[in-house]
């Protein structure tokens, strides 16, 4: 699959110790694209170009809204109006509702909470009795930062992938942190992946959402070259999930159900 190009070139002025000159620079590029679940308006997301079919399963996914692949029964996307249509068979979420919960989210709302507890109730611990050593942990993360090609043209994205012991299987970068996991973990919903081996990477920081969504797609390792939360690393006790962070070269930190890592 061809990847589309997440960076343009702009005219912009440098001022580097002193000097000041006209160079072109690499700048990310945004789109709006808008959901649409059965026919109703459900939510803009702002993002990195393509992958937009795995992003909206990865958003339907994380949200609770899906659980099998066959829940959803139809996809189509008019990519250059930004528009996303799905088709489920599960029942669609009154949409006042759903984004007043969003912008709560967002805004940190003492809503939010609610909202937090609620989708917490649903879950259930990931049961996985795989293990990685140190060595395999860190060969991910370098991997991951090795193929991020577009942060380091423009340092305005984030990265995140689904890896094997053998290393990446998914990858995307975008804009957003929780895009980027979505459209990671939309394209392994998509492919039926068993995901109870895997680990999901990543460069930001390791949020308590983020830690949601690995928990809704079964998978038992979090590995980031950034820092989790104290509530990711309550909930990550609570429901069985690794957490690896601060992962870059040869150094890790071991947070939570040290158990499935290897020294």
């Amino acid at each position: 699959m061809r990847r589309p190009i997440l960076y343009k070139s702009h005219d912009i002025i440098k001022y580097r110790q002193g000097i000041v000159k006209s160079e072109n620079d690499d700048v990310v590029i945004e789109k709006p694209v808008t959901l649409f679940l059965n026919h109703m308006e459900l939510a803009t997301m702002i993002c990195s170009p393509g992958g937009y079919e795995e992003l909206g399963t990865g958003f339907l996914l994380s949200e609770g809204l899906v659980k099998k692949r066959s829940d959803i029964t139809n996809i189509s996307c008019r990519e250059e109006e930004g528009l996303l249509y799905m088709e489920t068979s599960c029942p669609t979420p009154q949409t006042g509702n759903f984004l007043r919960r969003h912008v709560a989210s967002c805004c940190g709302k003492s809503r939010a909470g609610i909202y937090f507890i609620n989708d917490a109730r649903e879950l259930e611990p990931v049961q996985s009795k795989t293990q990685y050593t140190i060595e395999q942990l860190l060969n991910i993360i370098y991997l991951l930062d090795h193929n991020s090609q577009t942060f380091k043209y423009t340092g305005g994205v984030h990265s995140a992938a689904l890896a094997d012991h053998s290393g990446l299987l998914i990858r995307f970068e975008d804009i957003g942190r929780h895009n980027a996991v979505d459209k990671v973990l939309g394209q392994a919903f998509l492919d039926e992946m068993i995901t109870e081996d895997k680990c999901l990477v990543l460069t930001g920081r390791i949020a308590s959402e983020i830690l949601i969504k690995a928990i809704r797609s079964h998978i038992p390792i979090l590995l980031s070259r950034s820092a989790p939360t104290d509530l990711t690393l309550s909930l990550a006790e609570e429901f069985n999930i690794t957490i690896a962070g601060f992962a870059r070269g040869q150094n890790l930190n071991i947070y939570t159900h040290s158990e499935r890592i290897l020294s």
